[in-house]
């Protein structure tokens, strides 16, 4: 099944030609102080959109305004054609379960293990879902990105990489047209960091997934990002939103320079893995 058909499937009726995220004159703030502003993009349905910028940019705060954890000051987040922060709550609610979250960090509850930190957010989202269904549903997930036999295990128990794979079980489980990535390769060794991003390309081609993801990995954006956007931080708005590879030849200065200089200092120069 091909990206197109698999996303026919997976959209909310007669949503296909709405942009699954959009921004228009955003402006993000962290705290008081404001990091972007006049930000005007689309996410197209289906593809892997990231977010690059230099630490302090303001990538993660976009996130947070992304996925309604901040409001934002000025302008327009809308999912699906829906203003995100707009409606009632319930309104609001829907809007959110329509994706899924992996945090930077896993965000997975310590206590629980991880078949049960899968299986919680199907229990209260289906409350009438009988727990063999969860069950299977989270074994599902896990068995998708590669962790068959860790449905019992503690988060204590998992390396990195498998913590970061976890998350990104959790974030499927509820079958999310949409994902949001929070560095996802952050703290990997390469070859593990290879692995993800290869995880996240079949659920794009495999799925018709729509992912947007926040890294400052340049071998992850070049491996898998059909289009990338630039903050920069010294105009604090975007200076450029391409493919990796124009943005690379034909970008504004900084850009270029950002590229080079963060593929350089992960000892791969720019461009894709070898």
């Amino acid at each position: 099944m091909d990206v197109a058909a698999a996303a026919s499937q997976r959209a909310p009726q007669g949503a296909l030609s709405v942009a699954p995220v959009s921004a228009a004159g955003l402006t993000v703030a962290h705290g008081e102080r404001v990091v972007q502003q006049g930000l005007d993009f689309e996410v197209r349905r289906g593809e892997i959109f990231v977010v690059i910028g230099a630490s302090g940019c303001g990538k993660s705060s976009l996130l947070r305004h992304l996925i309604g954890l901040r409001r934002p000051v000025a302008g327009c987040i809308r999912i699906d054609g829906q203003d995100l922060y707009a409606g009632d709550e319930a309104m609001q609610r829907d809007l959110r379960r329509r994706f899924g979250v992996m945090f930077q960090a896993g965000a997975l509850w310590s206590a629980m293990t991880l078949g049960q930190n899968l299986m919680l957010p199907l229990r209260l989202i289906h409350k009438g879902l009988p727990r063999r269904a969860c069950e299977q549903q989270a074994r599902l997930k896990l068995a998708l990105v590669g962790m068959e036999g860790a449905f019992d295990l503690m988060p204590a128990e998992l390396s990195g990489g498998m913590r970061k794979r976890a998350a990104l079980a959790r974030a499927l489980v509820l079958d999310p047209q949409l994902l949001f990535l929070d560095e996802p390769a952050s703290g990997l060794d390469p070859v593990n960091a290879a692995r993800l991003d290869e995880l996240i390309l079949q659920l794009r081609d495999h799925l018709g997934t729509t992912v947007v993801m926040v890294t400052h990995e340049i071998d992850s954006v070049f491996a898998v990002a059909d289009r990338a956007l630039f903050l920069d931080q010294e105009t604090q708005t975007m200076t450029g939103l391409d493919t990796p590879q124009a943005l690379l030849e034909h970008g504004a200065p900084r850009v270029q320079s950002f590229l080079r200089h963060r593929g350089e200092a992960q000892g791969s120069g720019a461009g894709p893995r070898a």
